[in-house]
């Protein structure tokens, strides 16, 4: 059938409109959350019990059932009673990582400090969570000595480095929401948690973008969230927000099965580019735009 002009270049229209849409079909998301068993202040009157188990309950009724914990084991010695917050994570099926005995900054310790914070956390966790580590702060060397120092200590220890491809600093609500909850100042509260589900929602978009860009295609991504009051607060509304963008929630494992996770997966091999940002810039391609809620976070309530 031949097409006239007109017909032929609505044709072409459409069709080129067609190859813009992202495909949402079979985008995988991996869920990790650092600074376990409880990541910053709570609002007063709650409890890290209670957070705990408000935080594995949303996950489990999310179907998010593959989240990865990494836990920082300084905690359970200056609060004994937090040993059980961990156990109730094991006891409930999910995997525990490596995130450093205190949190330290990589670039920060020598060495054999790097090395002792990396082996003291291991009475904490079990031979069958896959010996995952995530570098406090995503610090992992400030130059590429450094860097390929802390991967020698890791491959060593048949570690395997937790990527970030995901991630709106999560974290920068937590101490908002306990002042704003300090002051029971409602309307606050309720900004906070519209920009919370904003910040997520413009970070799909941004690191899809940066994937497709870079990649052509969507990854598996890894999602950077915080074990912290607000974001237990949050992660019903939060998976809900990844199920309609079209996600599926897959293990960490499953994620970084990518070729793009290579390097990650295996310390023993020279670094790549620390996640999608990192890619772009040594490409020199732009970040897609999106809004910097710090400002306001930072004046929240005080």
């Amino acid at each position: 059938m031949k097409l006239g002009r007109a017909a032929a270049l609505l044709l072409v229209s459409l069709l080129a409109g067609c190859a813009t849409v992202p495909n949402n079909r079979g985008l995988a998301l991996a869920i990790t959350l650092d600074d376990l068993p409880v990541h910053g202040e709570l609002p007063t009157g709650d409890s890290p019990e209670r957070m705990a188990s408000g935080l594995l309950a949303a996950l489990e009724a999310g179907g998010a059932r593959d989240a990865h914990g990494f836990i920082n084991g300084q905690q359970v010695e200056q609060q004994p009673a937090h040993a059980a917050l961990l156990q109730s994570w094991r006891n409930r099926g999910f995997p525990l990582g490596n995130h450093g005995w205190s949190h330290k900054n990589f670039n920060q310790l020598s060495e054999a400090e790097f090395e002792a914070e990396l082996l003291r956390n291991e009475p904490l966790l079990h031979p069958d969570d896959g010996r995952w580590f995530r570098y406090p702060f995503l610090q992992e060397g400030a130059t590429p000595a450094k860097r390929a120092a802390g991967r020698a200590i890791l491959a060593k220890h048949n570690y395997r480095i937790a990527a970030v491809t995901m991630d709106f600093s999560d974290w920068h609500w937590t101490g908002p929401y306990v002042r704003c909850r300090g002051a029971s100042d409602q309307a606050a509260i309720a900004e906070l948690e519209r920009s919370y589900m904003e910040a997520a929602r413009q970070s799909i978009g941004f690191y899809r973008g940066l994937s497709r860009q870079l990649h052509g295609r969507d990854i598996p991504y890894v999602l950077l969230l915080h074990g912290g009051a607000f974001t237990t607060r949050m992660m019903p509304r939060l998976l809900e927000l990844y199920r309609t963008s079209g996600f599926r929630f897959v293990s960490l494992s499953d994620a970084q099965r990518d070729p793009v996770y290579a390097t990650d997966k295996n310390p023993a091999q020279p670094a790549g580019p620390r996640g999608l940002e990192e890619a772009a810039a040594a490409r020199n391609l732009p970040l897609p735009p999106r809004t910097d809620f710090a400002p306001a976070l930072d004046r929240a309530c005080t």
